[in-house]
């Protein structure tokens, strides 16, 4: 029955999203945080960019600002991410992608967490002559990590599923095989199952894990 897929790197296209994921996630925690620490900022600019930024980018399609990397940023202005083969460039290039996209939202569920954190505690922070960035790192984002765990497991599962949207610009992942093999093979539903047991074995122990550390880290009030 699954003979077929002895022509197919079936775990190669699946490591590769996962290091779509672990990439992008990690780049979506730091811009995100940096989002997040502008919207609360102090500075009306600095506040009026990251309301820009978040609103524009939550507003336009995932596989638009995909697609733009590719075409408008390689193709059009060069821009080739330090690479030099083109799955290289296309594989960093979707990274970014994504980065862009999720870290709206990681701002939004950070934010959220950051409106959870006791007022009182701030004006102490500052009382004793502690700046704002000192009050963020210090008081407010250590509680607001750990209030909003839940909330960025769903993120990380919701970035892994949007990973197959790379496929669009001829990167390497599962969706990518899956639309080959459905292509080359007469195995729709069989094809379809496997891929969906992939990326259920992906999703589901992060969801759970992430689940137990909520619980674990969650602020007491």
């Amino acid at each position: 029955m699954f003979d077929f897929l002895q022509g197919y790197d079936l775990l190669g296209a699946f490591w590769v999203t996962v290091q779509l994921t672990v990439y992008s996630a990690i780049g979506s925690l730091v811009w995100g945080t940096l989002l997040a620490a502008m919207r609360v900022s102090p500075v009306p600019l600095m506040r009026g960019f990251g309301t820009v930024y978040i609103n524009i980018v939550r507003n336009i399609p995932l596989t638009v600002i995909i697609v733009f990397t590719s075409l408008g940023l390689f193709q059009t202005l060069g821009v080739s991410m330090g690479a030099d083969r083109f799955t290289t460039i296309n594989f960093r290039l979707a990274v970014l992608g994504l980065t862009a996209y999720t870290s709206a939202f990681v701002c939004e569920a950070l934010r959220s967490g950051i409106n959870t954190v006791p007022l009182g505690q701030v004006e102490a922070a500052r009382a004793i002559g502690l700046s704002f960035p000192h009050v963020l790192r210090i008081v407010v984002l250590p509680q607001a990590f750990r209030s909003v765990v839940g909330p960025l497991a769903n993120v990380l599962i919701a970035l892994t599923k949007n990973t197959t949207v790379a496929a669009a610009i001829g990167v390497a992942e599962a969706a990518l095989l899956m639309r080959e093999m459905i292509e080359n093979e007469a195995q729709l539903i069989l094809i379809s199952a496997i891929f969906a047991v992939g990326f259920i074995c992906l999703t589901l122990p992060t969801g759970l894990f992430l689940g137990w550390v909520a619980k674990k880290v969650a602020v007491k009030r």
